[in-house]
């Protein structure tokens, strides 16, 4: 058996604020294999994107990692100093923002930050880092490659200066890439694209994705396997196909549910009633429970963990027998 690229055990997030501890990440575990897409979806402040810095060490203060344990190849990562988990970084693992401005620097060249970045984490001499850096933006699909890594970021387009910041996360062959909505803020012609590029990269390197998002056709598109995410817990982890087909929690079932359908006309979307809940205001039992039209008194005062069912795992009284 394969053994896991990344392994995270009992993860938990805190912030410490005046009002106490709030709980952001509670007690979250996954594995990601190599060459493999595992998408993380849910609402915004389900916990998705600090789930992605804590794997990268780039939690801000006050958050911090209050509990479990996060393995690289093996070693143990979430412990590690400032300095060797900076070495990590863009080594090991790459990461692709959002937006990529927050990425690039923009009083440098796009070749003098892919350059710095192959110097810094590999033995190649400064010419063999351009001219690798130049096969890079080609392999991403920058046109003329050889002329415009002389451009600025302000000189590419969106989609063009993602695909900059992809080939920044690809610079030293890491073996894992946690992309946070790496194309939200794209076209859809583009974001499509993006896509395909993102499983190209999986097939030609070998290269395991995180891919967070709260776009379940992005997760449909492109992921092996997806846990859904609600309110800092995991909710329903399993292949894709099972989860985009037959979901088994009320939650991830009202995210399939508000999917417009090519084949069958609404008057109206369906819609999931409610919020998510603050951190301050997190209730007892299921997280769900207040926005679910299938809760019963055990969901208010009982907390489900992940269950196995037929096709996925669950955390939800519903599926407390397998079913």
């Amino acid at each position: 058996m394969t053994e896991p690229i990344l392994k995270v055990e009992h993860l938990r997030v805190e912030f410490n604020t005046r009002r106490g501890v709030l709980v952001a990440i509670d007690d979250i575990s996954f594995n990601v294999m190599p060459g493999e897409v595992f998408g993380i979806v849910g609402e915004s402040g389900a916990g998705k994107s600090l789930t992605g810095q804590a794997i990268i060490g780039l939690l801000e203060p006050p958050g911090r990692i209050g509990a479990g344990r996060i393995f690289l190849n093996g070693q143990r990562i979430d412990q590690l100093p400032y300095s060797e988990m900076r070495r990590i970084r863009g080594k090991k693992i790459g990461m692709i923002f959002q937006d990529p401005l927050t990425s690039l620097n923009p009083l440098y060249t796009i070749g003098k930050q892919l350059i710095e970045t192959i110097l810094t984490h590999s033995d190649m001499s400064a010419q063999q880092a351009r001219q690798h850096a130049i096969t890079l933006l080609d392999e991403v699909g920058i046109p003329a490659a050889e002329k415009r890594i002389s451009h600025y970021p302000h000189q590419f387009s969106g989609g063009m200066r993602q695909r900059v910041v992809i080939a920044l996360a690809l610079c030293v062959n890491p073996s894992l890439i946690i992309a946070d909505e790496p194309t939200t803020a794209l076209d859809v012609s583009i974001q499509a694209q993006i896509i395909t590029l993102l499983k190209r990269l999986c097939t030609d390197y070998d290269t395991a994705i995180i891919l967070i998002t709260h776009d379940m056709g992005v997760i449909a598109e492109i992921s092996d396997r997806v846990a859904v995410m609600y309110a800092g817990r995991l909710i329903e982890v399993g292949n894709v196909r099972e989860i985009v087909k037959t979901p088994q929690h009320p939650y991830a079932q009202g995210l399939m549910d508000s999917i417009p359908s090519l084949h069958h006309q609404a008057e109206q979307l369906t819609q999931i009633d409610g919020s998510m809940p603050r951190l301050t205001e997190i209730p007892t039992g299921c997280a769900f429970h207040p926005r679910c039209p299938h809760s019963f008194d055990r969901c208010r005062h009982q907390r489900p963990d992940l269950m196995e069912t037929k096709s996925t795992r669950v955390a939800c009284w519903l599926n407390e027998n397998g079913n």
